[in-house]
């Protein structure tokens, strides 16, 4: 089936269901998403209950369960007691569930259907859809707008992105009556699963490119990219944990980093002398900015220092940039400064390594920082709650592998050729995830716009479904609500019923 794409409207709300005010499919309607169903919040059982998380059999779902279009599992599990005292409830099955509150709204609105019985976590919304409502369908066309809630939903000044939940719930969306909901969720979950196959396919490709690129790098910087003889090469002792040294061709050596470079660490903001007449302020690079293999520097932030401070520590093109601290997997990553920012210098958590008398070219100690250094820094590092380190006295002992001078440039060349390849590879890949999400977005248009599968006649229209919701809805706001006794709970998959 070929799926017709239209032009981007900024926050799709004139291509998705709701949006614009044409013609309504046949037998279609409006209705908006708290119309659809009734909703559920949630709420973390007290850790200070042992007894409402020992011997849980009760799924509590939070964001970090979230990412299957339907959901398999939690990773928590509750007691029984919790359901009386505290504040979670237990949402039925067939339910929908989505975040509300979490960093990953910056982007994306993470939903799924939930197949059997949970709780959820303060972070979560659920909506269990009305009869009429396929509960799979309702989760397809809330994602169907995830554009629109992005722009339109989301909290104002709040630390952690967030929606307002009245404004989710008066999202509009368009309803196909019911059968052709089931018709709708059967062609998405068919095309889906062979989008999600290439989508694997790519990711699989990129992970082999990511890991392919290392070897290049870790093994191009000790001269083994192709079949050589290696035998050991001697590197004086000293007071850290070096792990097994791999021999090297002939004619190389080791060294100290220390013995080859100036390691020097960077500057340590002074709030309190940012306002001093006689600072100057100069672009500085963060622990953020570099990264293994690459600079990033469309966000640098600036800093006031002493003049004499900004002199010592400007950088200078070939100046290798290495991470002090930061979380453990950071230690050490860096890449080399080519001289993008006039005047830059760097901040305390990045050493900077300058070459001694072109004793090895920049990028191969970057390499090499970045392969061997990786698993060195760790082992030499040290661990605060928070934040992980190396000191400058251990970095200046990193083992580095020396080329014989002659051949260094054209080993660079040789490395970069190898690299070039991989990147093609890579961007093939990344173009093939690029043209799955248009698939998917074109998919979800043609959908939720009635294009997708044929109307039949015969179908009820969702206007007498949603009238029949409505007037269900009333009926059960004038009557006196009495409290239910619990029913048995429906077990999740791979779980066993609780004794009834």
């Amino acid at each position: 089936m070929t799926l017709r794409l239209s032009a981007d409207s900024g926050d799709g709300r004139e291509d998705l269901p709701g949006g614009g005010a044409g013609e309504l499919p046949p037998g279609w309607a409006r209705a908006t998403l708290g119309e659809l169903g009734e909703w559920y919040g949630g709420g973390t059982p007290s850790k200070k209950r042992p007894e409402f998380w020992t011997d849980g059999t009760i799924p509590w779902l939070s964001p970090k369960d979230m990412g299957p279009d339907v959901l398999v599992a939690t990773q928590d599990l509750i007691h029984e007691s919790a359901l009386d005292d505290s504040p979670v409830k237990l949402v039925p099955a067939g339910s929908v569930a989505v975040v509300v509150r979490s960093g990953i709204l910056e982007r994306k609105v993470p939903v799924t259907y939930v197949p059997f019985e949970v709780t959820l976590n303060q972070d979560m919304k659920a909506v269990a859809p009305y009869e009429g409502i396929d509960g799979r369908w309702l989760a397809w066309a809330i994602r169907a707008q995830e554009r629109y809630i992005l722009a339109n939903c989301r909290k104002q000044g709040t630390t952690v992105a967030s929606l307002e939940v009245p404004w989710l719930m008066d999202t509009e969306v368009l309803v196909p009556p019911l059968a052709e909901q089931h018709r709708i969720v059967a062609e998405i979950e068919q095309q889906i699963s062979h989008i999600g196959t290439g989508e694997a396919a790519a990711h699989a490709a990129l992970s082999s490119a990511a890991s392919l690129a290392e070897q290049i790098t870790t093994r191009g910087a000790r001269g083994c990219l192709e079949d050589v003889d290696l035998s050991p090469a001697p590197l004086e002792k000293a007071d850290i944990d070096d792990g097994i040294i791999p021999d090297l061709p002939a004619g190389w050596n080791w060294a100290r980093l220390g013995e080859i470079a100036v390691v020097v660490g960077g500057v340590t903001k002074d709030s309190k002398r940012q306002s001093d007449p006689d600072y100057v302020e100069v672009p500085y690079l963060r622990v953020a900015n570099v990264q293994r293999g690459k600079l990033i520097l469309g966000k640098v932030t600036t800093i006031r220092v002493p003049p004499e401070k900004a002199e010592s520590l400007r950088l200078e093109p070939g100046d290798i940039l290495l991470n002090e601290g930061g979380d453990r997997d950071k230690l050490g990553r860096g890449w080399v400064w080519e001289g993008q920012i006039e005047n830059c210098i760097h901040q305390n958590h990045v050493f900077r390594a300058r070459v001694i008398e072109r004793k090895i070219h920049p990028k191969l100690l970057a390499w090499h920082a970045n392969g061997f250094g990786k698993a060195w820094c760790d082992r030499n590092g040290t661990q605060s709650v928070n934040l992980a380190s190396i000191s400058l006295r251990k970095i200046k002992l990193l083992p580095v592998p020396i080329p014989p001078p002659e051949i260094q440039e054209q080993l660079v060349k040789i490395i970069e050729l190898h690299l070039e390849s991989v990147a093609t590879a890579r961007s093939t890949a990344e173009g093939a995830l690029a043209h799955a999400q248009e698939l998917r977005a074109a998919l979800l248009q043609a959908a939720f716009t009635g294009t997708l599968v044929p109307q039949d006649p015969a179908d009820e229209p969702a206007s007498v479904l949603l009238d029949r919701i409505r007037a269900t809805r009333a009926t059960a706001k004038k009557a006196p609500r009495k409290r239910a006794p619990r029913k048995p709970r429906s077990a999740p998959p791979g779980q066993e019923e609780l004794p009834q």
